[in-house]
């Protein structure tokens, strides 16, 4: 039989244990690879949420195939984007052209009319994540 001042001892040892570790993050909590963080998006536009009505969260996978560009489009809403295959090049007019590649992450251009191209042999597929709002579009085509 163990003594009971043992037990109580090995109780206290074990929560002090437990609070002196901290847990600042959620890599503490459980494993995690923080894929961005940012206030701005990828032109350096501060990231500003709608405010037409209560929020909406949209998520969608979005393939391009070989070959294929998007329309011209912007987004009144801030898209978080993570590149799951492939290479995408944006085309952003006056601001220039970026390639994305597999495993990337990104806040996308709000302000900014550009198109999405696939000049790769391979399909992209990207998720995408809208921080939207009842009242306003994730996307606006532009002619």
């Amino acid at each position: 039989m163990i003594p009971m001042f043992i037990k109580s001892s090995q109780v206290l040892a074990l929560l002090f244990c437990l609070t002196a570790i901290p847990i600042t993050g959620f890599s503490q909590a459980y494993p995690s690879k923080e894929l961005l963080t940012t206030s701005t998006t990828v032109l350096n536009e501060v990231i500003r949420y709608p405010t037409t009505g209560p929020a909406k969260i949209t998520a969608s996978i979005i393939t391009i195939e070989p070959g294929v560009e998007t329309l011209l489009h912007r987004h009144p809403v801030p898209m978080f984007a993570y590149i799951l295959d492939g290479e995408l090049s944006v085309d952003y007019g006056d601001s220039g052209k970026r390639i994305y590649k597999k495993g990337e992450a990104l806040m996308e251009s709000m302000n900014t009319t550009h198109r999405g191209l696939n000049h790769g042999s391979k399909t992209v597929s990207l998720l995408v994540v809208y921080m939207g709002a009842d009242g306003t579009n994730n996307v606006e085509l532009k002619k």
